[in-house]
């Protein structure tokens, strides 16, 4: 029987269905694989080999490059991987459906020095209003000496500076600091002002900004005053920024929003308020209102950042009235400072688009040296030596130190003696001492030769911390809580000792009354006597 022809209508008479799995072209890997190569290729280069200005742009082109990776394979997955319709279904539903269970779990709720966010769950909140929660027994109630006062921003002469402070032991391991008491607090950036028994800070409770006088030694809660006002962004973070000033009998508190307050230190009872803002015909800044007040010569001086002569505002301490007014820059987030430079007292401020010095009697702009707009400019401006001012700021711009210069014509000016990129600090307020700078560079300690602005070292990985030079030891509050002491030397950094004080992201400026340490951060503030010889 002759075989039936493969060409034969009957040769198949019922043939097989082939699966539709069989017609499909094979998976296209490759792009995927790619897109993971160049991802990777490109974090290496950004991290590794090109210099970039700073720490943050590091971190902000790592990120970008993460997020456009995950993009790319997302797409790849949906319309270019040939993976079965079903799979893909699936990858889309897993990946939407992830997104939403992290938003609806999680929250950004602020980011590093170094521009990492910060993540917690939505439900654990900052709690209950401050000085309710039990406080170690204390062994010791050395009340500190008259002078011991930490009575504004940065210590009594705004500059991070004590050297008639204690004598402090340089072991805290045979001797460890002993934790006076330690509690939540409201959200803020505010540090603590400091008079006799009397401790004042800043909270957020709610829709409303507090401002807390705590007893020194127990952290007891002696009064509070209230205002409805708040700031709060997921970037900035929530709360008041600025530290309380206090004078006599008088607190002088500047809120997020800018109202300004003046308080009775003993009841915290209002004498006047007003709202510098509106006043001045400005507005809220992207961090909010920072510039903590300055109390010279009977007034108060603050840095709303109007225009037409509105930049730099002087109130009269005892009613609230305006005396003075200058300058039309838009102000930034570091404070009002006086120094007096080439025989003339003045206020110097880091406003947005320059460094200013001000006439301390009128407010009259008397010299100014242009800045970098670009980012913000929080570090304080410091007076060297009768004539010169060292300026600073991060994202990669560096330091500069000037000379101010006058002609006793009513010619002022500023001429830049150098420049270096080897200190960039952020928001740390740098020390000097015995003609070099100590500063966090991008959150790594350096030191830099003053007069040539060569640096001299750049070790050890802080964050962007604060400072306190007391007599010739350094204390270093770092941004995860920690207290580091260092002896300040332009041969090498040592570091003597150091201890946990707090737990969480630490910007907050710390003050030192006597040996009493005092720390706060967004969640909780503490009260350490440091050891001394």
């Amino acid at each position: 029987m002759p075989r039936p022809s493969i060409f034969s209508k009957s040769a198949s008479p019922n043939p097989v269905p082939i699966a539709r799995d069989t017609l499909l072209k094979p998976v296209r890997w490759w792009p995927a694989a790619l897109i993971g190569a160049l991802a990777s290729a490109a974090i290496v280069y950004f991290r590794f080999i090109r210099e970039l200005p700073s720490q943050q742009h590091r971190n902000m082109a790592t990120m970008t490059a993460v997020v456009i990776a995950a993009l790319l394979l997302f797409v790849w997955a949906m319309l270019f991987s040939r993976l079965r319709w079903e799979i893909r279904g699936l990858v889309f539903v897993a990946v939407i459906g992830a997104m939403g269970m992290i938003a609806g779990l999680f929250e950004i709720y602020g980011v590093t020095g170094d521009l990492v966010p910060l993540v917690k769950l939505r439900w654990t909140r900052s709690t209950v209003h401050a000085g309710t929660e039990a406080r170690l027994p204390i062994t010791s109630r050395i009340v500190t000496r008259p002078g011991d006062d930490w009575p504004q921003f940065l210590g009594p002469n705004r500059d991070s500076t004590l050297p008639d402070g204690p004598k402090l032991a340089r072991d805290w391991n045979a001797r460890p600091p002993q934790q006076l008491w330690r509690h939540p607090v409201g959200p803020a950036w505010s540090g603590f002002a400091i008079a006799g028994n009397r401790a004042i800070t800043m909270e957020q409770q709610g829709e409303e900004e507090w401002t807390v006088c705590y007893e020194l030694l127990t952290g007891k809660v002696l009064w509070t005053h209230t205002d409805t006002a708040r700031f709060a962004t997921t970037i900035a973070g929530e709360g008041p920024r600025t530290t309380a000033t206090i004078t006599g009998n008088k607190v002088l508190t500047l809120g997020g929003t800018g109202i300004l307050n003046c308080l009775d230190l003993a009841t915290g009872k209002p004498q006047w308020s007003k709202n510098v803002l509106a006043d001045n015909q400005s507005g809220v800044n992207e961090w909010g209102t920072a510039g903590s007040p300055l109390v010279r010569d009977g007034l108060v001086v603050v840095n709303p950042g109007g225009n037409n002569g509105r930049s730099l505002v002087a109130y009269r301490l005892d009613s609230g009235e305006r005396a003075w007014r200058g300058g039309d820059d838009h102000s930034s987030y570091s404070s009002p400072c006086a120094a007096t430079l080439c025989g003339l007292p003045q206020i110097l401020i880091f406003n947005h688009h320059a460094v200013f010095g001000h006439d301390a009697a009128t407010g009259r702009e008397l010299w100014k040296h242009l800045w970098n707009p670009t980012h913000a400019h929080v570090t304080q401006p410091i007076a060297i030596a009768g004539d010169r001012v060292l300026v600073s700021s991060g994202y990669g711009e560096g330091s500069v130190l000037l000379r101010i210069q006058n002609d006793n014509s009513g010619n002022v000016r500023a001429t830049p003696l150098w420049k270096t990129r080897r200190l960039k600090s952020k928001f740390n307020n740098m020390v000097t001492r015995d003609g070099f700078v100590y500063g966090l560079d991008d959150g790594t300690l350096a030191c830099v030769e003053l007069a040539t602005g060569e640096l001299k070292w750049r070790e050890g990985r802080y964050g962007h911390g604060q400072f306190i030079l007391v007599h010739n030891l350094l204390i270093l509050t770092a941004e995860d809580g920690s207290v580091v002491l260092l002896d300040p030397q332009p041969t090498g950094r040592r570091e003597l000792t150091r201890f946990r004080a707090l737990t969480g992201k630490t910007w907050n400026p710390p003050a030192l009354a006597g040996d009493l340490l005092l720390m706060r951060n967004a969640d909780e503030a503490a009260c350490y006597r440091l050891p001394t010889e």
